[in-house]
């Protein structure tokens, strides 16, 4: 009576499971198929997904074209700060920091003030400066004056020769005082400003920044001296890393293959996307040591993923070869031990069995399977096979 009973429920079981399957495959025959026929069948039908679902998957979904295969070679490099977007704000006068405006990691943009020093030199120097420009002015109106009476006949040569001579005096000593000024770090445009300065700030002297950036680095507090024993005192280092260089180390044997303003990319090895880079400069000498040739790439850094110091490997192309349908590695999955990518359809996508040919690091040549036109999925495909494979245990079961 038992086993009566366990024949009938799994009978009732077998029931359901072919109601199931006729359900779910209700273009298949009622008929058992094969392993191999089952396979073909589903590489046939495809995935059926909805334009939602394939939304969400962010397939990447291209139109297959011809394109460009690129033979490189792969050069280890360094991050350093651009030559041009980095800079050592120092000063020349001995002094205190009276004040700090800004600190370490603050973004500042070219002329802001970053510290203001207070020094008896400055002072000294400026007063110099002012008295020998108001000497300067006198003595100037009064060698015009009398170069006039000199030409109206009016006054004698020796008189003439004299005021000349004091006039020159005092422009060389109006020179050296200025220039005095200069050597110290002020500039131009602050020069021009004393005379309309209160006396009492005569001693302080702004330190402003030369180009914008962050600061990177700042090496004094408030209260240090500066300019010890007449030395230039670095006191800020500012950065801006929206330019950097990749310093390459290129074997001798490589130095053919690249060129000044050869375009190459750039890349960390974290997974992030390659930046492009060009090379700016190709040292003619090799290092007497390792035989490696200095090579400089500038990278425009936009969202800072680059940092000085950082490891990079630079690929330099040196040989391009036309294919007639090349497809991303990312588009290729190995289903049924065979190289295969997804072709978009109406219902979603169908497993297209292709053979590849030549490669570069990002591309496979296409020589059967595809034709110009046909719209894959180039990204996020191992979902895709995932799902491939879901059907072909289903089927299995």
């Amino acid at each position: 009576m038992t086993r009566l009973r366990l024949r009938v429920a799994g009978g009732a079981l077998g029931a359901l499971a072919s109601i199931f399957l006729t359900a779910a495959h209700a273009h298949e025959s009622p008929k058992a198929q094969s392993k191999s026929e089952q396979h073909e069948h589903h590489e046939e039908a495809g995935l059926k997904l909805s334009e939602r679902q394939i939304a969400a998957g962010n397939f990447a979904i291209r139109e297959v074209t011809a394109g460009i295969l690129s033979k490189r070679i792969a050069v280890p490099g360094t991050i350093v700060p651009s030559g041009e977007h980095f800079a050592k704000v120092s000063v020349r006068l001995l002094g205190t920091v009276a004040e700090l405006r800004k600190r370490l990691g603050d973004t500042v943009r070219e002329g802001d003030v970053l510290a203001i020093i207070e020094s008896r030199e400055v002072a000294d120097a400026k007063s110099e400066y002012l008295a020998a420009r108001v000497a300067f002015e006198l003595q100037e109106t009064l060698f015009t004056r009398s170069k006039s009476l000199f030409e109206s006949k009016v006054s004698s040569e020796n008189d003439f020769l004299r005021a000349k001579t004091l006039y020159e005096d005092m422009r060389i000593k109006f020179d050296v005082a200025r220039q005095k000024l200069f050597a110290l770090g002020l500039t131009g445009d602050q020069i021009a400003a004393l005379p309309k300065q209160p006396v009492e700030s005569l001693r302080l002297q702004e330190l402003r920044a030369p180009m914008s950036g962050r600061i990177a680095e700042r090496r004094v507090d408030l209260g240090s001296l500066v300019g010890r024993e007449g030395q230039e005192s670095e006191l800020f280092v500012i950065v801006d890393s929206r330019v950097v260089w990749a310093e390459l180390a290129l074997p001798a044997a490589d130095i053919a293959v690249v060129r000044e303003g050869q375009q190459i990319s750039v890349e960390t090895g974290s997974g992030a996307e390659p930046l492009p880079a060009t090379i700016m400069f190709v040292s003619p000498l090799l290092d007497k040591d390792t035989r490696l040739a200095r090579v400089v790439a500038s990278v425009d850094n936009p969202s800072h993923v680059l940092r000085p110091g950082m490891f990079v490997t630079a690929h330099i192309p040196f040989q391009q070869i036309k294919a007639g349908i090349v497809v991303p590695k990312s588009a290729v999955q190995t289903v049924e031990g065979q190289s295969a990518v997804f072709v978009r359809t109406s219902e979603g996508f169908e497993p297209r069995k292709i053979i590849t040919g030549r490669e570069d690091s990002k591309s496979f040549e296409v020589i059967s399977g595809l034709s110009p036109g046909d719209r894959i999925a180039t990204a996020n495909t191992f979902v895709l096979k995932a799902d491939l494979g879901k059907g072909d245990t289903e089927h299995q079961h």
